[in-house]
């Protein structure tokens, strides 16, 4: 989805940036955790690549600690034998057949266009005919698309980044020990910041390629009205040294915008004359389109007439595509939208095992310690079915697992020992 339009003929406007800290390197995967982290569905990244390369690659997110720091990892699982390369030409390709939003076709396109060049440049062969290896892997190819399709659901004006750490030593790639920064890493490097910030690799050729391509400019973290953040972690966990990502969004305004932007809209509509079976439908397919939330509360309209009003909450990035299923879904003729600003906890899941099986816990945290702790139901259910058993046993019996592992209200975030 594109970035909304924040301003009106004499209106002065406000910028949403996106600032990446990338002092302790960058990678693909670290990009789609911090995007996760900053609340973008891991379901939009999913959906996306599914585009690209459909049954392919499954991503899966979970919460980890890198250097005593919380972040959140994404895993990319190839579910599928890999070709050992891809050209350029095909990926362009892939990317132009595929049911993308533009502005997520566009960003992956300049990224993987960069990184042929770059290639191309290194091993001196035209960047049309330049073979990826591992930038071409599948994985690599849902950290691009995930990481554009995340950028854009974010509603991005513009992105800066921080001087990259690049690493140093050695590494093995394709074609054998290379020093660090890579060759690659080190051409895409040109007009940017960039330092050492430690010994191996701390930007690979997917996550320079990607930050370079998105980001307009080197900068440090300019004035801020933030909005959210959200912490990507590496793989490697360094005890002297965070491996992630950090990421910034908020506002940036120009001279005379003195009135903070909505982190939430509120959309509404009055119907009077849908079919009461039909709504559980509509409510499912707004989730489904990204909803930060949707319900309905009874109504009593002109005439003594019985009606719903549908109430959608939606991230400003998505308002547009789920006015879209309002309309297409119910037999309203308007869409009312409200700004309107949120305090959210922090979530996370963890999971408790009942012997018989694992059901997820959402917890809500806030400055270290645990607010809320539920069961998620729809595991209970499941979990329920598959041992016989009554729903109300195996969900007090999840309540008591939650509990004695730590995730009750006022306990400490993360536990101890995890």
């Amino acid at each position: 989805m594109t970035a909304p339009s924040r301003s009106t003929a004499g209106t002065p406007t406000a910028t949403r940036t996106l600032w990446v800290d990338a002092t302790a390197g960058v990678a693909g995967d670290m990009l789609l955790g911090a995007l996760v982290d900053a609340g973008v569905a891991l379901a939009t990244l999913q959906d996306a690549v599914d585009a690209v390369l459909p049954g392919s690659v499954a991503l899966r997110a979970e919460t980890v600690r890198r250097a005593g720091l919380r972040a959140t990892k994404v895993h990319v699982d190839v579910l599928v034998e890999d070709p050992p390369h891809r050209t350029w030409t095909t990926i362009r390709d892939l990317l132009a057949q595929a049911p993308l939003d533009p502005a997520v076709r566009d960003r992956a396109t300049a990224t993987f266009r960069r990184l042929a060049e770059a290639e191309g440049r290194v091993h001196g062969t035209d960047p049309e005919h330049v073979h990826f290896h591992e930038v071409g892997a599948l994985d690599a190819v849902a950290d691009v698309v995930g990481t554009a399709a995340g950028v854009t659901a974010l509603g991005a004006d513009r992105v800066l980044v921080s001087p990259v750490a690049l690493g140093s030593g050695t590494v093995r790639a394709h074609h054998g020990e290379l020093p660090v920064p890579a060759p690659a890493v080190l051409e895409l490097s040109r007009g940017w910041e960039v330092l050492a910030g430690g010994a191996g690799e701390r930007a690979t050729p997917t996550g320079m390629a990607l930050v370079t391509a998105l980001a307009e400019a080197s900068s440090p973290l300019p004035p801020l009205l933030v909005r959210t953040t959200g912490v990507g972690a590496g793989t490697r966990d360094d005890p002297h040294r965070a491996n992630v990502v950090r990421l910034v969004v908020g506002e940036a305004a120009s001279p005379g915008a003195d009135v903070p932007l909505p982190d939430a809209v509120l959309l509404e509509a009055n119907v009077d004359d849908l079919d009461p079976r039909v709504w559980p439908e509509v409510l499912a397919a707004l989730l489904d389109a990204g909803a930060l939330d949707a319900w309905l509360s009874p109504a009593l309209m002109k005439k003594g007439r019985p009606a719903h009003t549908l109430h959608v909450l939606a991230a400003p990035a998505g308002a547009e595509a789920l006015v879209d299923v309002v309309l297409g879904h119910t037999s309203t003729l308007g869409v009312r939208r409200t700004p309107v600003t949120r305090t959210v906890l922090d979530r996370a899941w963890a999971p408790v095992d009942l012997g018989g099986g694992a059901v997820r816990v959402k917890v809500g945290h806030r400055a270290g310690r645990v607010l809320q702790a539920m069961p998620e139901f729809d595991d209970v259910v499941d979990l329920a079915s598959r041992q016989g058993r009554p729903v109300a046993d195996v969900l007090d019996e999840a309540r008591g697992a939650a509990r004695a592992a730590g995730l009750a209200p006022g306990a400490p975030w993360p536990p101890d020992g995890a």
